[in-house]
């Protein structure tokens, strides 16, 4: 059964025998319905994961005012079609953590999640079983891969550069940090990357949380320590 989360709720702590358990919140995007059968069950045998939505589209998942924004989504962006699959990882990973679950391993799609903000790639077929531990692993900020991915993993994402060290940042939040790291105020950032101030405000807000830092301060040391704002 899904768990209905009602508006405004910041938190899901449902109570064992006095013990308080607290649980990933999960919402599935655009599965098909046989990966549906198989994940569903497996999400809900984890007693440390909750399931609070399941809807067709990134847009149903993130327009929705009944429950708040989950721990995790995981997603099948290809469904929208291969030249769609990143700007759909891109829009989500915006607002959480998200670990793709789809049915193609091509370089150039698996490259192009992780380039726009995933944490996590497995594929349907293979890794079915995999996915409870691939939600626990995104939703602590780890990055997890399919088995037929992991031999090329480095290859494909690193493509002989030096691995970016915050892959949980999208390409537009990464261009604020390294703003950030420079020192740069948020208006200088919104003059620079021609967007408006509330909104390098928001992506900032977002920077902070996927960093597990409190204020800029804590950011940019962070982001320096790692190499960032040197320029």
């Amino acid at each position: 059964m899904l768990n209905s989360l009602p508006p405004g709720m910041s938190d899901f702590r449902p109570r064992t025998g006095g013990d308080t358990l607290t649980q990933v919140t999960v919402a599935l995007v655009g599965l098909r319905p046989a990966v549906r059968s198989t994940i569903v069950p497996a999400l809900e045998r984890a007693a440390d994961i909750a399931i609070v939505g399941d809807v067709r589209d990134d847009v149903d998942v993130l327009g929705s005012t009944a429950w708040r924004v989950p721990d995790v989504v995981v997603v099948d962006p290809v469904r929208s079609g291969t030249s769609a699959a990143e700007h759909v990882v891109e829009r989500l990973a915006a607002r959480t953590r998200v670990l793709v679950l789809t049915g193609t391993d091509e370089d150039s799609v698996v490259r192009g999640a992780f380039r726009a903000g995933a944490l996590g790639y497995l594929v349907t077929g293979t890794d079915h079983d995999q996915v409870p531990r691939g939600v626990r692993v995104v939703a602590s900020g780890g990055v997890v891969v399919g088995r037929c991915i992991a031999g090329r993993f480095a290859a494909l994402i690193c493509t002989g550069q030096a691995p970016y060290p915050f892959p949980q940042l999208t390409a537009r939040e990464r261009d604020v940090l390294e703003r950030i790291a420079a020192g740069k105020t948020n208006p200088v950032i919104a003059r620079e990357l021609a967007l408006a101030p509330k909104t390098i405000s928001n992506r900032v807000s977002t920077v902070f949380v996927k960093l597990g830092v409190a204020h800029r301060a804590e950011a940019i040391v962070l982001a320096r320590d790692a190499g960032l704002g040197r320029g």
